[in-house]
């Protein structure tokens, strides 16, 4: 079972290099947000994404990323 607040902060705080979707067991998705780490983008996604993750219910976030 993962941990919502995790996955949100590394989202928040590490997100440009694709922390959270590594913890969250989506490597491919990952190594794309840290391939394009030098830009902003990843960073702005990986925040609005630890945000939408926070601000899921438990039980919504555990049948989205719970299983893997």
């Amino acid at each position: 079972m993962k941990s919502k607040l995790a996955a949100g902060l590394l989202g928040i705080f590490l997100g440009d290099f694709g922390v959270h979707k590594f913890y969250l067991g989506k490597p491919k998705t990952g190594l794309l947000y840290l391939a394009f780490c030098w830009t902003a983008i990843p960073a702005i996604i990986g925040f609005i994404e630890g945000v939408s993750y926070l601000l899921q219910s438990e039980e919504k976030f555990q049948a989205t990323h719970g299983k893997r």
